[in-house]
C-alpha cells in the first residue's frame, strides 16, 4: 500500500497585544523615526501585527496553535509520534524548541526536532514530515511554525521594524491512503546570506556581531519574485498538475507586492490567493499556516480544493508544496 501524507487539522495562535501602523508610527515617532501609515501599506500592504508579551516565547505561541490543530483533526497529543517546529526565534541556544513544545504538551518520547530555515522553514518542515511518513515510520506529525521576530527587530530602522510580528501555526500531518501532499520542492543558496540574516551569535556569555535583524529590500524582493514562480512550476510539473488545477494558493506573507507579482507570473487572480499580510505582517515561519488556519476558519478553503503553499527566506531559501486537502 502506497502511503501518503493528509493534512486533517490546522490551528493558529496570535498574541493579544496588536499594533496597527498607527500604533507603530506613534511608537517610532517617540525614538525619532518618521514613518506614516500610507509609507507601509503602500510598500507592503501592512496594516497590523501582533507582539508577543514579555516572557512569552515561540514554544507558548505553539502550544496553543497545536492544541487547536489537535482539537480540528480529533487526535490526542498523545497520539502524536513526530513533533516538528520550524521557527528562528528558539526560546533557548538549545534545547530545540520542539522539545520545550513536547513537554507543555504532556507527552514524551516521539521524536521532536526543530528546522531553521527562516520564512521558508514550515515549507521545509512539512516536507521532512512528508518524507518521514511516506517512509512508514510515522502516522501522526504535529508540523508547526513559530516566531516571536519582535525580539529581533531594530526599533531604529524604519525599513524592517514595520515589517514583522509575532504568531504560530501549525497543523496535523497523518498518513493515508489517500493523496495528500502531491509534490514538494525546496532550496537554498548561501551566496545570498546577506541580504538578509541577523549576523550575531553568542560566545563566551557575550553576544558577538549585531543581533539584530538586517534586510536589503530590494536585492530580497528581486530575487523572491524570480524563486517563488520557478518553484511553483516545478512543484506542478512534479505532481503532473498545472496552474489551473490551483484553487488557493497560499504564500509566505511578506509583502503583498511580491505576493500579487507571484500571482501575476502563475495567471492566477488575487481572488484566489489568501492575503493575511494586512493583519499579521510577516510572521516567517508562522506565516504560512497562520495564512492556512485563517482561510480555514473563514471557510475560504473547501475539502478537495489544490492548494499551494510556497515560502522564500534567509538563507537564502525557498520552496512550495502543492496539496489536495
Amino acid at each position: 500500500m502506497t502511503r501518503y501524507a493528509r493534512i486533517t487539522g490546522t490551528g493558529s495562535c496570535l498574541p493579544p497585544r496588536r499594533l496597527s501602523n498607527a500604533d507603530m508610527v506613534s511608537m517610532l515617532a517617540a525614538r525619532g523615526v518618521e514613518t506614516s501609515d500610507d509609507w507601509i501599506v503602500e510598500r507592503t500592504g501592512i496594516r497590523a501585527r501582533h507582539f508577543a508579551a514579555d516572557g512569552v516565547y515561540a514554544s507558548d505561541l505553539a502550544v496553543q496553535a497545536c492544541l487547536q490543530a489537535l482539537e480540528a483533526s480529533a487526535l490526542n497529543a498523545s497520539e502524536i509520534d513526530l513533533i516538528i517546529v520550524a521557527t528562528s526565534t528558539p526560546d533557548m541556544v538549545f534545547p530545540s524548541t520542539a522539545a520545550i513544545l513536547q513537554h507543555k504538551l504532556g507527552v514524551a518520547g516521539c521524536p521532536a526536532f526543530d528546522v531553521q530555515a527562516v520564512c521558508s522553514g514550515f515549507i521545509y518542515a512539512l516536507t521532512v514530515a512528508d518524507a518521514m511518513i511516506r517512509a512508514g515510520g510515522v502516522r501522526n506529525a504535529l508540523v508547526v511554525g513559530s516566531e516571536v521576530f519582535s525580539r529581533l527587530l531594530d526599533f531604529n530602522d524604519r525599513t524592517t521594524c514595520v515589517l514583522f510580528g509575532d504568531g504560530a501555526g501549525a497543523v496535523v500531518l497523518q498518513a493515508s491512503e489517500t493523496p495528500g501532499i502531491l509534490a514538494t520542492d525546496i532550496h537554498a543558496d548561501g551566496k545570498h546570506t546577506g541580504i538578509l540574516c541577523v549576523p550575531g551569535h553568542v560566545s563566551g556569555g557575550q553576544i558577538l556581531g549585531d543581533p539584530l535583524l538586517k534586510m536589503d529590500g530590494q536585492a530580497v524582493f528581486k530575487l523572491a519574485v524570480g524563486v517563488l514562480e520557478d518553484t511553483a512550476r516545478t512543484v506542478l510539473d512534479k505532481a503532473g498538475r498545472t496552474t489551473a488545477d490551483i484553487d488557493w494558493l497560499i504564500p509566505h506573507q511578506a509583502n503583498i507586492r511580491i505576493m500579487q507579482s507571484t500571482a501575476r507570473k502563475l495567471k492566477l487572480p488575487m481572488d484566489r490567493v489568501v492575503v493575511t499580510v494586512d493583519q499579521h505582517g510577516n510572521t516567517s515561519a508562522a506565516s504560512i499556516p497562520l495564512a492556512l488556519d485563517h482561510a480555514m476558519r473563514q471557510g475560504q478553503i473547501k475539502k478537495g480544493d489544490t492548494l499551494m503553499l510556497e515560502g522564500v527566506g534567509g538563507g537564502f531559501t525557498w520552496g512550495s508544496v502543492l496539496l489536495d486537502f
